[in-house]
């Protein structure tokens, strides 16, 4: 479906037209996720990986009022350097940055919808929202888990950020249907590590299955999305108890500080690089790199299914 409110980049319009893979990056890890530069260089280094899998990249955003699929190195220096200045942008957020022509760094949820509007499938992210530790008092639950339940697009992750209640994340997501596949695992990934002690409703082992269980859960008319749960590579994967001490402590801090909403986890994610002498920031780089190989892989065997490109 085109859009009046919405540029597709030239390159990323012509693979969908001819049927070719593309895999959609968010923005908001540049913008809120890492510092200036590393977050400009891992953008495009995460680009390059897609590529290099056979898959073209298309990193969202909104600049100027205009929902955009696909950014120019210029665009993405911009984000990156402009950083938290940038409106996080969720699906509330949306028209009105729109209608005042202003810029946003899309979430998960964002980066889902505008995704879907140009047609793109398959996206890769570092990891998810999800139910915040204490939700059943601040009812604060991540939008990403509602635009999953709704938007059939598959998001490759690494789990959902340890910093949040990871089996309430769980159950929501069961109550709303969506599919959780550990890939290689029967355990869901915790971001930055690859344990978690919560189960995975599927193993999966290869991105052609991956491609036929997306192919599949939309040919039957199910829609909704499809979470993807990739582990961070073995090397990269930190000690489960000090990273687990680093989240406590983060959280504590947070809750001390009264920090909640869309600024709780640009603010536990800093905190945590602080206390791990920044190995926290080194493992979500890798992961990130992991999960675009993997989603550029899947994005190829589902152009297969699809024979058009789409589903």
């Amino acid at each position: 479906m085109l859009n009046k409110y919405l540029d597709i980049a030239p390159e990323v319009s012509r693979a969908l037209q001819e049927g070719r893979p593309v895999v959609a990056l968010e923005s908001t890890i540049i913008s809120h996720g890492m510092p200036y530069p590393q977050n400009v260089e891992t953008a495009l280094n995460v680009e390059k990986i897609i590529r290099e899998n056979g898959a073209v990249p298309a990193t969202i955003a909104v600049i100027g009022g205009r929902l955009k699929a696909g950014l120019s190195e210029a665009e993405i220096d911009y984000l990156g350097k402009t950083g938290t200045a940038v409106a996080k942008a969720s699906r509330r957020d949306l028209p009105v940055l729109v209608a005042q022509g202003k810029d946003g760094a899309t979430t998960v949820t964002t980066t889902m919808i505008i995704a879907h509007m140009a047609g793109i499938c398959v996206f890769a992210t570092g990891g998810i929202g999800g139910v915040h530790r204490g939700a059943q008092q601040t009812f604060d639950i991540s939008a990403d888990l509602e635009e999953l339940a709704h938007t059939p697009v598959m998001v490759v992750c690494a789990g959902a950020k340890s910093i949040l209640d990871l089996g309430l994340t769980l159950e929501y997501l069961e109550t709303h249907g969506v599919p959780v596949i550990g890939y290689g695992t029967e355990e869901l990934p915790a971001f930055y590590t690859r344990k978690s002690g919560f189960g995975v409703d599927y193993r999966i082992d290869t991105p052609a299955e991956l491609a036929k269980a997306f192919y599949v859960k939309q040919d039957m008319g199910l829609g909704g999305g499809m979470l993807v749960t990739n582990p961070i590579p073995q090397a990269y994967s930190m000690d489960h108890e000090v990273i687990g001490k680093a989240i406590d402590e983060a959280v504590a801090e947070a809750a001390k500080l009264g920090i909640h909403g869309k600024e709780t986890t640009p603010f536990l994610l800093a905190k945590i690089k602080d206390l791990t002498g920044g190995d926290s920031l080194a493992s979500n780089i890798q992961l990130v790199y992991n999960n675009a190989a993997l989603a550029a892989k899947t994005a190829s065997e589902l152009c297969k299914l699809a024979k058009g490109g789409r589903i």
